[in-house]
Order: structure tokens, then sequence, then C-alpha cells
């Protein structure tokens, strides 16, 4: 999951270098925090939060698959 999370943000900011995902499992799910540069913020975010929905559609789909739970949070530095 993160190393999905990790390409798929890197593919859309102009920073990838600065594109960190961080995984904190707890008991019944998994957290993936996303940081990027400032300026790519909105990118990840994408109009109306459209790109972040989508990421997180993926991921749901993905850990379905795998009958686990895992959450997408985007952070601010």
């Amino acid at each position: 999951m993160k190393e999905l999370i990790t390409y798929i943000a890197k593919a859309l900011v102009d920073n990838p270098d600065e594109v960190e995902v961080t995984e904190v499992e707890g008991d019944q799910s998994t957290v993936l925090e996303l940081k990027v540069a400032k300026e790519d913020l909105g990118k990840v975010i994408g109009k109306q939060g459209r790109t972040a929905r989508a990421m997180r559609t993926i991921l749901n789909a993905s850990s379905a698959k795998l009958k686990k739970r895992t959450v997408l949070e985007i952070v601010e530095d």
C-alpha cells in the first residue's frame, strides 16, 4: 500500500524527492500519512479534493482485496 501511494504521489508532484509516506499500524486499520512539498499540496489534493478522493478510492479497493482497512491522510508541514 505504501509503495502504491508513493508511486502515485511522485507522478503527480513537481518535487518527487520530497514525497514521504509514513505507515502507522493500528489494531484494525493502517494509516498512511502522505507529506509533500508545500507548493505540491494542491496537486495532490486536486480541484475540490478529486485527486485525493481518487487516491483513497484506489487505496480502498486494493486494501479490500487484502481484507484490510487502510486510511490515507494528507499531512501539511
